[in-house]
């Protein structure tokens, strides 16, 4: 809205440069240290993750233990996937991070500008600067809820707003192209369509946007979590990049047919989290690891 897209470009690099020098005062993996055999590094590491002030004796014991247990076996064979306590947490980690993606809401975010012009909004440009402030501070107030509400819970209300906001949106596009442009129906759907594409980013930045990088990080047992986050990893962004090159296409479509179909997802990704994923907060990592065996 303000500067041209190469000069926008080239202003990514600002965030860049204040990440490298924050870099240096982020602690080393704790796990990590102690894999490598650098015991003194690792029990500081730890404790200033937790805090001068706790006592993390139990947790030092706890991961020494399964250091020592992971070491029996370094390597991990196609075979060893089938297992219960690997396989489930990759299945949990990819196909949340999967969903998260099949839900729209890249297409959506990239598209806006498109969406809200097509849903009659005079201003799409503004209104599409609104919806990246909207979605900035959902996610700001994700980082204060993720502790408190837990994992599962602001998963399960975030599937379900998206839920709801999507079939909001695709049914207020379906009467929008059938009556005439310029009635008052025709205004009461625009607004419906904008105020639901609010709702479904606050819906989707309060879960399904962050918590599935927290509960990837968490649930894959120590000796296949570089490899398995790889994957989901490359998984995600794969699943992106075909969203958005679909995304232009389905709209030109039909746009009430595209939002319907993220509805019919969103559905799959509530059903999913409500079978599957299990309640992280508050357990360390080789507690759930325990729990998947």
């Amino acid at each position: 809205m303000f500067v041209p897209w190469r000069i926008l470009a080239v202003l990514g690099i600002l965030p860049c440069s204040i990440l490298i020098p924050g870099l240096f005062f982020v602690p080393e993996s704790p796990r990590w240290l102690a894999k490598m055999g650098k015991m003194e590094d690792f029990e500081y590491s730890l404790q200033v993750l937790r805090g001068f002030q706790t006592d993390i004796t139990a947790e030092v014991n706890e991961i020494k233990r399964s250091l020592a247990s992971s070491r029996r076996r370094t390597t991990i064979r196609f075979a060893d996937i089938k297992q219960k306590r690997y396989s489930v947490p990759l299945v949990i980690g990819i196909g949340l991070l999967v969903l998260q993606q099949l839900s729209g809401v890249n297409g959506i975010l990239f598209y806006a500008a498109s969406i809200f012009k097509a849903a009659g909004i005079t201003n799409s440009n503004l209104a599409t600067f609104g919806l990246g402030a909207v979605q900035v501070i959902a996610t700001g107030v994700t980082t204060w809820l993720t502790d408190k509400a837990g994992r599962r819970l602001l998963l399960i209300i975030s599937t379900t707003g998206m839920v709801i906001t999507l079939v909001i949106v695709s049914v207020s596009f379906f009467v929008k192209d059938n009556i005439a442009a310029g009635s008052h129906l025709y205004s009461v759907m625009s607004m419906l369509s904008l105020a639901g594409l609010v709702a479904f980013v606050i819906a989707f930045s309060l879960g399904l946007g962050a918590i599935p990088w927290i509960i990837m990080s968490e649930i894959l047992p120590v000796n296949i979590k570089s490899l398995a986050g790889s994957v989901a990893t490359l998984a995600n962004w794969l699943t992106a990049w075909a969203i958005t090159m679909t995304a232009s296409l389905m709209l030109n479509w039909s746009s009430g047919g595209t939002f319907a179909i993220y509805a019919v997802v969103s559905t799959m990704a509530l059903i999913f989290v409500c079978l599957w994923v299990p309640e992280t907060k508050g357990r360390t990592l080789e507690e759930i690891a325990f729990s998947f065996r």
